[in-house]
């Protein structure tokens, strides 16, 4: 079976006979579902993939025990109000009892035990959603900024499309509804005709006849695949980093006429692998609304033909088109398509935007962004979050959007309703104003790495809130508490939170160790360039505060900290930094802070007390310091060693961090106070 261009024969890893021996993604699935064992076996694992779940283990505990993890497909984040309240339920009673939601806009579920996996995905699917081609090698959840602008065509253009392109690639395939249904297709929504025209139409061999999946064969894709569809100016989406990136392009009347094209961006590496890399899409054409799936067919049929399928390293598109070059690719697109691309249309610069807060959608109805955490909608102590948004699309059945930044945005609401969503949230520890947010959690990622991800080199979302407070806390004592930049971590070179386009990213390179990436700029429109490759994370303030120094000291007006690292260059950070003596910037400071003692905390135990603060509204400082008087007082019998602790405390730091050193799994047996906390 071969399309009727019929590229050379090529060698092909094992994990193309596994796909090609599926029988169209259904074995070793349906056998092996029907066993007792806790697990599938490694042929199963891969073919699982593909319809949306990942074995795992918790690596914190001894021996291999079992789960799985779902993830949802939902094509511009789209999350409807049946759906929201069926992924919270079954999350409670099948899984981690939290739900994560992802950098590309869908949610995930973790903890789910064999046997329950197909109650859980067959609910999924009867409550309006999906998680076909969620994982595996095939076209991934499409991208689509998040904002409900009603008064904006090109937005509601970048909706509509954002579906119709998920759909066009959409497996054909019957395993599906056959194995987690037994057979039943439920159907949300009827696909548009001229989607299932466009799939069936053999423009110049792209096609393959009488077979289940006419565009994918049965090999499907080299590797994963992944969209993006955006507005003009709007790169929330960060369209560089995506296989291929369409951009919304109308008349001064609103109306549709085509779409920019990029392709070719990716950010999965190896370590120590030069042969690997991340890439930036490129500019490729620009392509009428009547060709537009036409030739998102003639970009996947020149991956699927022409892509590497025996290096899975080798295997992304953005390797193919920089081993031939943006013009060889554009050719051979042009021959799948017909005809050739017209030529890439101006686009006004880009901004990273992100939503947060209130908003007129433009028809009387308002939106509102929430921020989320490294994407975490969890119950821990007084912040309820998770409760909190169960509340609110019970009582106003509102539907959702997730941002691919990980954040949860409820719109078509009545601006009648806005004090009350804003009162439930604060009844349940939740911060809804986005002036209220640190700014470098605002615009922080983090993918989460242990315990569950058997990639991670290195912890990611557990520890980005710690380390993101002594960056606050060095900031706050170098004079650059304003100060604020995208920062992102990720527990393995695979780049799954995107860290390359980060003003400065964290990879993990080893235990309690990170590759630093720094040079990108506010709105990821440049790739960061690796600067250290193993940083202890307890070396964080001492590395950083050499850099911050230099920023402070030689940055023009406005520059932002990735513009300045790139301006200047790396030598310039280096040889500045082996000159710089440690603490010389804080002495200098306006704001010279004193009290440098620290202690360390679990972050559990940070958590709490973070959480205690924000029930008592108290400072965390103040606890700790009431926490010790306390605990020195039933200790001791002297009065001298209350007056002594007093007088250690007396200047009180303006965060709680600047007294404590966060770090993963830090031994505290030398600080026991810190155990009363």
């Amino acid at each position: 079976m071969v399309n009727t261009l019929d590229p050379p024969a090529r060698r092909v890893s094992r994990l193309e006979g596994i796909k090609e021996n599926s029988h169209f993604l259904r074995e070793p699935i349906a056998t092996e579902l029907e066993n007792d064992s806790d697990h599938f076996s490694k042929d199963g694992v891969q073919i699982l993939k593909f319809h949306g779940s990942y074995q795992q283990f918790n690596r914190d505990q001894r021996g291999k025990s079992y789960s799985f993890m779902l993830r949802t497909r939902n094509p511009g984040g789209f999350i409807p109000a049946v759906l929201y309240k069926a992924l919270d339920r079954l999350t409670d009673d099948y899984g981690s009892g939290n739900l994560r939601a992802t950098t590309r806009q869908g949610f995930q579920i973790h903890g789910i035990l064999k046997q329950n996996l197909k109650t859980v995905l067959s609910e999924i699917v009867r409550n309006m959603g999906s998680t076909l081609g969620a994982c595996g090698d095939l076209n991934r959840n499409v991208m689509a900024p998040s904002a409900p602008y009603k008064n904006r065509p090109d937005y509601v253009y970048a909706w509509e499309y954002a579906d119709k392109l998920a759909d066009l690639l959409t497996p054909q395939t019957g395993a599906y509804y056959e194995i987690w249904l037994d057979g039943e297709k439920v159907i949300s929504a009827e696909e548009d005709p001229e989607v299932k025209e466009a799939r069936q139409r053999n423009s110049h061999g792209t096609v393959f006849t009488n077979v289940e999946e006419p565009i994918y064969g049965e090999h499907y894709m080299p590797r994963k695949f992944k969209i993006c569809i955006t507005v003009p100016g709007d790169n929330s989406v960060d369209i560089y980093t995506q296989d291929v990136g369409f951009v919304v392009i109308t008349n001064d009347a609103g109306e549709l006429e085509g779409f920019n094209v990029l392709a070719g961006g990716g950010l999965g590496r190896t370590h120590n692998n030069e042969a690997t890399f991340a890439r930036k899409a490129d500019e490729i054409g620009y392509v009428d609304k009547a060709d537009v799936y036409d030739l998102l067919k003639a970009i996947v049929s020149t991956q699927r033909d022409y892509g590497d399928r025996f290096n899975r390293k080798h295997a992304r598109m953005k390797y193919l088109i920089n081993d031939w070059g943006v013009e060889k690719f554009r050719d051979q697109v042009a021959r799948y398509l017909g005809k050739p691309l017209q030529p890439f249309r101006p686009l006004p610069d880009w901004k990273y935007e992100d939503y947060l807060g209130w908003h007129e959608q433009g028809d009387g109805k308002l939106f509102f962004g929430l921020s989320v955490e490294n994407g975490r909608v969890k119950d821990e102590g007084a912040f309820q979050l998770k409760k909190a948004l169960r509340i609110i699309i019970d009582r106003f059945e509102l539907p959702m959007r997730l941002t691919p930044n990980h954040n949860v945005l409820l719109y078509e609401i009545d601006p009648a309703w806005q004090d009350e969503i804003e009162s439930i949230l604060g009844e349940h520890g939740v911060v809804f104003d986005p002036s209220q947010l640190n700014p470098l959690t605002r615009y922080s990622m983090a993918c989460p790495a242990l315990p569950t991800c058997s990639l991670a080199l290195s912890e990611s979302e557990r520890v980005l809130p710690s380390m993101i407070d002594r960056i606050q806390a060095l900031l706050d004592r170098m004079g650059l508490g304003d100060e604020h930049f995208v920062i992102r971590m990720t527990g393995c070179p695979n780049g799954c939170a995107r860290p390359y386009i980060a003003e400065l990213g964290l990879v993990g390179s080893g235990a309690e160790a990170y590759q630093v990436w720094l040079g990108a700029c506010p709105n990821q429109t440049r790739l960061s360039k690796p600067y250290t490759q193993k940083m202890p994370a307890v070396e964080l303030e001492t590395f950083f505060e050499p850099l911050f120094a230099y920023f402070k000291q030689d940055r023009t007006k406005g520059e932002s900290f990735g513009d300045f690292c790139d301006r200047v260059g790396f030598d310039q950070l280096r040889a500045f930094s082996e000159s710089y003596e440690l603490g010389s910037a804080m002495i200098a400071s306006k704001s010279p802070r004193k009290n440098r003692r620290r202690v360390s905390l679990p972050d559990e135990v940070y958590a709490d007390l973070k959480a205690h603060s924000n029930q008592e509204d108290r400072p965390m400082n103040q606890i700790v310091k009431d926490a010790l008087l306390m605990y020195f007082k039933e200790k001791s019998a002297t009065e001298a060693v209350v007056v002594e602790t007093e007088a250690l405390l007396n200047t009180e730091p303006t965060s709680v961090a600047e007294t404590m050193s966060i770090t993963e799994a830090t031994p505290i047996a030398e600080t026991t106070s810190a155990e009363l906390i």
